[in-house]
């Protein structure tokens, strides 16, 4: 799993905490109320309140693609914009991708994209 660089962070860079406690906040949630709407994997309960006041602060990240999809699906947002938030590649993602060669060229493409869109020329930045 990719992990995301601590303590570089800009104040106003946006990480996967800063976008959920943003959706929550536009949507007019608790954290206790979003807490109870994103159950765990294991189909035990909720997730707590503490779990997710880490993650939106940035202590903890979602440990499983369950738990990024249900916050994607609960608060409205593209889950593949959660996933790279949180420095993750999808489990089903990962497991299609069969050589080094083909992560590069994925990956560069996916670089190449964003940096179009962002009006930049430069390959790594």
């Amino acid at each position: 799993m990719l992990q995301p660089v601590r303590g570089t962070m800009t104040p106003n860079e946006m990480t996967f905490g800063r976008a959920i406690a943003m959706a929550r906040k536009a949507r007019g949630l608790s954290q206790k109320d979003l807490a109870a709407m994103i159950l765990k994997e294991d189909g035990t309960g909720p997730i707590s309140p503490q779990y997710l006041n880490d993650i939106e602060h940035d202590r903890r990240s979602p440990t499983s693609d369950h738990l990024i999809l249900q916050f994607a699906h609960v608060l409205d947002k593209d889950p593949g914009y959660l996933f790279v938030l949180a420095g993750k590649i999808p489990d089903d993602m990962r497991r299609t991708l069969a050589s080094e060669k083909e992560i590069s060229k994925s990956f560069a493409n996916f670089r190449r994209d964003l940096n179009k869109a962002k009006g930049k020329t430069e390959e790594w930045s």
